[in-house]
């Protein structure tokens, strides 16, 4: 155990010395201030006025903008237009390099001269890239909620996904709470783009084509997720489980439905994983 987590040590400290693992970090920061100051804008705040208004008549509520409108909901705001999407690119471009690139820089083949089993090798990797998926997840929405309660306060949240049909409003304490727990539930879901990313890293293919192989199906399973007229095979693609983290916020939470989506991703992301070990173990490096 002390020999896995000396290793487990030196492959953070490898992967975090790239410059490409901290472009996440960075590109999401810029961006998190970008949508700030546009969310101050008159015409966004009009826009956002009339929703908090009109769902707030609806679910009986009394609901002020100004009591609404501040640091915890602009920071779900932030992580609802981003985290998905953009996350997923960053996740992939560090899930399709792990491997592939040691195989391509030839400093992998030095790795395996060693008395180490290519097993232990591959899942020091596939942990190391589960931790970064945590970790930039949550670097994302702790800068998105520091932003947004030191410009507009903490206040309570309010949450309207209609594609999801979701309506909630939170009181400042419980929507905190929410947010957290939201978090880790989404970054637990956005494992299965590292775990896809991670698969095709252990093929024998180039670090970019991993990542253009991981994003193709990423964005292809959340295009046909999201038209109505596949409605009734939403259960088959990855991303109507991905989207279970949102039922976080709903009252009460649906602990059962969340089950079911989460071991179905488990599955997913074993699978993946399998699948790409085996392909590994099987290479040939000698030549």
């Amino acid at each position: 155990m002390t020999l896995f987590l000396r290793q487990f040590r030196a492959e953070l400290a490898k992967l975090f010395a790239r410059k490409r693992t901290w472009m996440g970090f960075g590109a999401f920061f810029l961006l998190e201030m970008v949508i700030l100051l546009m969310l101050q804008t008159d015409k966004v705040q009009r826009f956002f006025r009339r929703d908090f208004e009109r769902n707030g008549a609806l679910g009986g509520l009394d609901a002020m903008f100004e009591d609404y409108f501040r640091g915890v909901t602009l920071a779900l705001l932030i992580v609802l237009f981003t985290i998905f999407l953009l996350g997923g690119l960053f996740l992939a471009l560090v899930g399709g390099d792990i491997v592939s690139k040691e195989v391509e820089d030839g400093t992998l083949r030095m790795t395996l001269c060693r008395p180490v089993s290519r097993l232990r090798v591959l899942g020091v990797k596939y942990l190391t890239c589960l931790t970064y998926t945590f970790t930039l997840i949550y670097f994302i929405a702790g800068t998105a909620l520091l932003a947004g309660v030191l410009w507009r306060g903490l206040g309570g949240m309010f949450a309207f996904i209609p594609e999801e049909k979701l309506i909630a409003f939170f009181q400042p304490q419980e929507g905190l709470k929410r947010f957290a727990l939201g978090i880790t539930f989404d970054a637990a879901a956005l494992c299965s783009i590292t775990s896809l990313s991670f698969m095709f890293s252990c093929f024998n293919a180039k670090p970019a084509a991993a990542t253009v192989m991981t994003l193709t199906i990423f964005l292809a399973d959340r295009i046909l997720y999201m038209w109505p007229q596949f409605a009734d095979y939403r259960h088959w693609f990855m991303a109507s489980h991905m989207a279970s983290w949102l039922n976080t916020l709903r009252d009460p939470i649906p602990w059962g439905t969340m089950l079911q989506d989460y071991l179905y991703l488990l599955g997913v992301n074993a699978t993946f994983v399998i699948i790409g070990m085996t392909i590994f173990c099987r290479r040939d490096f000698k030549s």
